[in-house]
């Protein structure tokens, strides 16, 4: 082919947009961990909009317990970005006031453990100010931090919060660890003008991900498939995820095909994706790392067999943490947590099979 007809030619005039389009798609994105994500979408969302501002204990002078907050005093000050003393109930409150007078706090608990001293604040007063005002009020907050066990941090600091705050109308509940729609959804959740809980995970915030540079969004309320698969839906959130591809992974290598599905927003639920998914595999496991009883778990049981009976091969099945209070021996943690071998065995059980 002759150099001047190079250009004009039907496969280069395809291919040549092609790459520049791949170039493109390839700048678009990084590899970043999950704490940096995190951060990356609050300092985002302070750059656009003046009235977000962050506040709890050492997210300033310290760049946050995990380091979320890295860089942000600097960036914002200290009117924006403001150390607590640890009182949770008076800070939260604080926040709360802020977000009723037109301002959008970000208000960071070291641990959700921690957080139950200003549960009055979230669940009393933040949950309910739209409805108590007649709608004349709204409350534009998030709360977020760590939620779940982080190792052997014993029975104080490693429970999980996410059924107790989705118990709650008025309250949006997002559990996820991906950091691409981690970012994503706290970008979403500080532009909603409900509060909304932010659960994260300690032993997470290092994981890895590629996450779109950008005011990338990720709308509330919607599940994502991890992975696809024809036998069994494997059902998760948080760090459970991990736990669940793992056991798809040792699955597969047995002749299992399962359809991995990441919930990544508690409250509200995206039933309509599980029902889907069980349309198509015809049985469920539900991995949560809550106790099992009133669990969130035990709703997805409720409403698969509400809205999906007829396409059940067999029950439900959940895998949850034990029924007890984490112990601080490595042993105890352990058979605590649910693991990868509990989820295949929970798996065969709903296909009939031995385990």
């Amino acid at each position: 082919m002759r150099r001047e007809n190079v250009k004009n030619s039907p496969t280069n005039y395809g291919f040549i947009p092609y790459l520049c389009s791949l170039k493109k798609l390839q700048s678009m994105s990084r590899v970043i961990t999950l704490r940096e994500a995190l951060g990356e979408a609050m300092s985002e969302e302070m750059r656009r909009d003046e009235t977000v501002f962050l506040m709890g204990e050492e997210v300033a002078e310290y760049n946050g317990a995990y380091k979320v907050s890295k860089g942000m005093l600097d960036e914002f000050g200290p009117k924006r970005v403001i150390d607590t003393p640890i009182a949770e109930l008076g800070f939260a409150g604080i926040g709360v006031g802020a977000a009723m007078n037109g301002l959008r706090p970000i208000v960071e608990f070291m641990t959700w453990n921690f957080a139950v001293l200003a549960f009055d604040q979230i669940v009393n007063n933040a949950a309910k100010t739209l409805t108590q005002s007649g709608g004349q009020f709204m409350c534009p907050i998030v709360f977020r931090g760590p939620s779940g066990a982080a190792g052997q941090l014993a029975q104080q600091h490693s429970q999980t919060f996410e059924s107790w705050m989705a118990n709650v109308p008025g309250l949006k509940v997002i559990s996820c660890i991906d950091p691409a729609d981690a970012k994503g959804l706290l970008k979403a959740a500080i532009r909603d003008n409900d509060p909304v809980c932010v659960m994260e995970s300690e032993i997470m915030y290092g994981l890895k991900g590629e996450v779109p540079d950008g005011d990338y969004v990720v709308p509330i309320g919607k599940a994502a498939i991890r992975r696809e698969g024809t036998d069994v839906t494997i059902v998760a959130y948080n760090k459970m995820m991990e736990v669940a591809k793992e056991a798809a992974i040792e699955l597969e290598k047995q002749g299992i095909s399962a359809e991995v599905i990441d919930l990544r927003t508690i409250r509200p639920l995206d039933h309509k994706t599980l029902v889907a998914s069980l349309k198509k595999t015809n049985r469920m496991v539900v991995v949560d790392e809550s106790w099992p009883f009133a669990g969130v778990s035990a709703e997805i049981a409720y409403e698969m067999q509400r809205y999906a009976f007829d396409y059940l091969d067999a029950p439900v099945v959940r895998v949850n943490a034990a029924d007890t209070s984490l112990g601080y021996a490595p042993t105890f943690v352990e058979e605590y947590m649910p693991n990868p071998a509990k989820v295949i065995r929970a798996v065969k059980e709903v296909m009939y099979q031995k385990a």
